[in-house]
């Protein structure tokens, strides 16, 4: 599976999804404008010294990143957008796991398109807004790797 952002601005909630993903073997794509650099120490910090360890790649934009997948991809989106829980999400062992900017969500247009591929945490408070994303991020995957049976014993 991949992790894969889309315009993300914290960086410390990169970094703690990059340690979540060296604990799953799990690579980590940068995809569009990021708020930080990756070598950037707030970055770092949260991915402590495990950062070493992180396969990820970074994308000029999504479109970029989709052509590097194969046919018909396994494309997740997740977002308090999505009609349907994560938990009936089609993990696949491939899949990719598609999260929007902290502070704006998806682009309008993947919205559109994407929009039978939106899935959402359920929330049961009605003062939350959303989740943080390196929460999400990780609700999303342990759930992946549950499903397609890949949990370490």
């Amino acid at each position: 599976m991949k992790i894969v952002l889309v315009n993300p601005d914290i960086p410390w909630n990169a970094g703690n999804i990059g340690r979540t993903c060296v604990a799953t073997g799990t690579e980590l794509v940068f995809t569009g404008h990021l708020g930080f650099k990756i070598t950037d120490k707030e970055i770092r910090r949260s991915g402590l010294d495990y950062w070493k360890f992180l396969k990820y790649s970074v994308y000029q934009d999504f479109d970029s990143f989709l052509k590097t997948l194969p046919e018909n991809p396994s494309l997740l989106f997740f977002s308090t957008h999505g009609g349907k829980c994560y938990w009936e999400a089609p993990y696949r062992e491939d899949s990719c796991l598609v999260f929007g900017a902290e502070t704006a969500g998806f682009p309008d247009w993947m919205y559109e398109k994407y929009q039978d591929m939106l899935y959402r945490i359920p929330m049961w408070s009605g003062h939350m807004r959303s989740l943080n994303l390196s929460t999400s991020a990780g609700i999303a995957l342990y759930e992946g790797l549950r499903q397609t049976g890949r949990m370490p014993a």
